[in-house]
């Protein structure tokens, strides 16, 4: 059966009726829970022997997520999952002890942490802007990220592509050229991006890009993507390496006796950084879920959640919720955030909803609904249903 926006058919055995929650983690379709199936019955009956076959997938799944972000197979890292990504880049830099890092307030801590890290590890600066400078009703507002770069040092800026508690989607090429124009280089946390918003990392003019696979590319956990532009990739020293970190690897392996060395040449592509053994299971997930994806097109699948937010938006507005939904569409993700009144704290309403049937999340006290191409658009009346009934309850208690 192929995916039709709009239609869940390819997911018979989700319960909710109403499953808002692709931001957080998505439900495998059926098609995702058959790859693993299959994997898992012929790993069961061959082996070994059935490797080749896990081998041949990567290398599908790898061309697959180069045609998602507009990259080249050659700069796709298969990784396990977003921090993993991040910190390989975070910790593989030539750094210089003073260099600067800059990262911004308000980001998921996955976004920060690993540099951090490598700031104290390395003796660098960790330097905080508000995200917020980039939710002005007229724009985004550039002109603190321009002054720091302007100070000199900076080596590398880290932002995600569509932030988390909002949905704000950033705006990454304007960031790049500011980046570029200094010296600096530009990684970004796509985790809430990648499968709903349209990403080509050439156009963008990015240099690292990571994303798990258990949210908006409906995958499972344990699976992942780290991109890396090829000027890039000579440049870096991987702090951890592994047996596949390695040109020719394999041959002591595959190709008879005497190949046993330990002065191989490091990989000059991206695999670079997977160094050793992966969940076969996870990759083959992702897979079949960005098969569907891609089918379908990311340029369509952010227009129907789009029009979902535009039915769905008003009617929690009305019922005294502010919206954070930014008024310029260009500047929108698939995801909307709203704050509820403040006498209906959100991990209430979370979970009052979640048990009528409507699942959704609240980071950071919002509440936040983040459908995807299944959704259909007819959802909206239900949500509002169940809201009113929720909130007519919270009256009475």
């Amino acid at each position: 059966m192929l995916a039709r926006l709009g239609d869940r058919s390819l997911f018979s055995s989700l319960a909710p009726a109403v499953y808002a929650n692709h931001a957080g983690i998505a439900p495998p379709s059926d098609p995702v829970r058959a790859a693993v199936t299959t994997l898992t019955s012929e790993l069961g009956k061959q082996g070994s022997l059935g490797f080749g076959a896990c081998i041949e997938q990567r290398e599908r799944l790898r061309a697959k997520l180069a045609t998602l972000l507009g990259a080249q197979a050659q700069e796709i890292a298969l990784v396990p999952n977003t921090m993993y990504g991040l910190s390989t880049v975070a910790l593989s830099l030539p750094w210089l002890r003073g260099d600067r890092i800059i990262a911004f307030s308000g980001e998921y801590p996955t976004n920060v942490a690993p540099f951090a890290r490598a700031a104290e590890l390395f003796g660098l600066q960790l330097v905080m802007l508000p995200v917020s400078d980039f939710a002005a009703d007229g724009g985004p507002d550039f002109s603190r990220l321009a002054e720091e770069l302007a100070r000199g040092g900076v080596r590398l800026c880290c932002v995600s592509a569509v932030q988390f508690q909002t949905g704000l989607r950033m705006p990454l090429q304007e960031i790049a050229a500011l980046c570029h124009a200094h010296g600096a280089e530009l990684v970004v946390d796509a985790v809430q991006a990648a499968g709903a918003v349209p990403l080509d990392v050439a156009a963008l003019d990015i240099d690292y890009l990571v994303a798990g696979a258990h949210k908006w590319l409906m995958g499972l956990d344990g699976a992942g993507v780290l991109y890396v532009r090829q000027a890039c990739l000579s440049q870096l020293r991987p702090a951890i390496a592994g047996c596949m970190s390695y040109v020719d690897a394999t041959d002591m392996l595959l190709t008879g006796g005497g190949k046993l060395r330990y002065d191989r040449a490091l990989r000059s592509d991206a695999k670079l950084f997977e160094g050793g053994m992966l969940s076969s299971v996870s990759c083959a997930a992702l897979e079949a879920s960005l098969e569907l994806i891609l089918s379908l097109g990311v340029d369509a699948i952010h227009r129907h959640v789009n029009a979902y937010h535009d039915l769905l938006d008003p009617q929690l507005v009305q019922r005294g919720f502010s919206s954070l939904r930014t008024a310029d569409a260009a500047r929108r993700s698939c995801t909307l955030s709203l704050q509820p009144p403040e006498a209906w704290p959100a991990p209430r309403l979370a979970s009052a909803l979640g048990q009528r049937g409507v699942v959704c999340s609240c980071p950071d006290g919002l509440l936040r609904f983040s459908p995807h191409w299944p959704n259909a658009h007819a959802e909206v009346a239900r949500i509002t249903q169940v809201v009113d009934d929720v909130i007519a309850e919270l009256l009475t208690a």
